[in-house]
């Protein structure tokens, strides 16, 4: 199975979508709130570039915004 990392926000409704999808379709991921967490915002950064969210990581693909075609092709869907 796929490791999946969302870097997301409270507040972003694209990270909350990302996320209710990840659930809906029993996908485990772990989530870190950038907002509260210094030392993944500046990870997320550092594998991203820019500080827009939510980025989701799957295994070592870097995926900027939910792009759900994206998401499903790392997933295998």
């Amino acid at each position: 199975m796929a490791k999946v990392k969302v870097y997301s926000t409270p507040t972003c409704p694209w990270c909350i979508k990302a996320k209710d999808w990840f659930t809906e379709n029993k996908i485990k991921f772990e989530n870190f709130d950038v907002s509260e967490d210094e030392k993944a915002r500046n990870e997320m950064v550092e594998k991203s570039g820019q500080m827009g969210v939510p980025v989701i990581i799957i295994d070592d693909t870097v995926i900027v915004g939910f792009d759900i075609d994206q998401i499903k092709e790392k997933l295998g869907m």
